[in-house]
C-alpha cells in the first residue's frame, strides 16, 4: 500500500504563567517557577490534531504495567525522564517506560524531543501489556546519541530508525541537547518515521520483506512483535535523561 504524508510542521503555542514582575527599586526576589501549556493552532485543530500531552500535568498518561515509578516528571513543560543516579534512593532508582493511556490504531504522532549527552530512549507505537516489556510488541522509533553513546552501535540502532529493523536515511539530527522534530505514520500495515521533516524510514508490517528482517533481528522470537493493530503509545526509559513536548496525534 503506498502512503502520500503530508507533512504539516505542528506549531505549539506555549503560554507562560505564573511569572512576577518587578518594579524599579523593588528588591529582587526569586521568580516563580514557569509553567508552560501547550496549546493547538486554530488549524492544527479545524485539520485534527489533539495534544496527547498538556505541558502541565501527566493527565493521559500511565506508567506500563503500573510498575513503581521515580522518574517521569513535568518539567517546565516538557515530560522529563530523570537521569539514573546510582546509590541515590527515592530519586530515579525506580524506572519504568511511560505510555498513553488510550490505545491508537491509525494515526499521525508528531513530537519534539531531545536527550542527554551519550542518552538512549525511544518511542514505541501499538505496544500492548500483554508482555514483560512494551518492545516485545510495539516497534521502536529510536532516539539516541549517535556519536557519543558509550556503547557499540549497529545499523538499526540508531536515531529514527525502527530499532534493529529498518535504517534511518537522508537524516539530519540536531547536536545532543537541542530540539529534534520527529513524526510517526501508522496506517494499516504501512509506517513511516520522519525527523526534522524529512521521511527517513518507510515499511510496511508484514510483508516479506519485513518478515526477512525480523527474522535476522532480535525479534525472531517475539510472536508478538508487531502484531497488535492498536496498542498505545509509549515514551522508554532507558536509565537516561529524556524530554519530550509538543506531543501530539491525529486519527488517520
Amino acid at each position: 500500500m503506498k502512503s502520500i504524508l503530508l507533512l504539516i510542521v505542528p506549531a505549539i503555542v506555549l503560554t507562560s504563567c505564573g511569572s512576577k514582575e518587578q518594579t524599579k527599586g523593588e528588591a529582587q526576589t526569586e521568580s516563580a517557577p514557569v509553567i508552560s501549556k501547550a496549546q493547538l493552532t486554530t488549524e492544527q485543530a479545524a485539520d485534527g490534531w489533539r495534544l496527547l500531552f498538556d505541558g502541565q500535568t501527566k493527565d493521559g498518561w500511565q506508567i506500563f504495567k503500573a510498575r513503581k515509578n521515580n522518574t517521569w516528571e513535568v518539567l517546565d513543560g516538557t515530560l522529563h525522564c530523570k537521569a539514573l543516579q546510582e546509590g541515590v534512593t527515592g530519586v530515579g532508582d525506580e524506572r519504568s517506560d511511560i505510555m498513553t493511556t488510550e490505545e491508537f490504531e491509525n494515526f499521525e504522532l508528531a513530537f519534539d524531543w531531545k536527550i542527554s549527552a551519550e542518552g538512549n530512549s525511544g518511542v514505541m507505537y501499538r505496544a500492548t501489556e500483554e508482555f514483560e516489556q512494551p518492545y516485545y510488541s510495539g516497534p521502536e522509533y529510536q532516539l539516541i546519541d549517535d556519536q557519543g553513546y558509550p556503547g557499540e552501535l549497529h545499523d538499526g540502532q540508531r536515531t529514527g530508525d525502527n530499532y534493529d529493523m529498518h535504517i534511518a536515511e537522508n537524516k539530519i539530527l540536531k547536536p545532543v541537547g537541542d530540539w529534534n522534530s520527529a513524526r510517526i505514520l501508522v496506517s494499516g500495515n504501512h509506517v513511516e518515521h520522519w525527523l526534522n521533516g524529512t521521511k527517513v524510514v518507510e515499511y510496511e508490517l508484514g510483508s516479506a520483506d519485513w518478515n526477512k528482517r525480523k527474522q535476522a533481528s532480535k525479534w525472531k522470537d517475539a510472536a508478538g512483535y508487531g502484531m497488535a493493530k492498536k496498542g498505545h503509545i509509549v515514551l522508554q526509559d532507558h536509565g537516561n535523561e529524556a524530554w519530550f513536548r509538543n506531543v501530539m496525534i491525529k486519527a488517520l
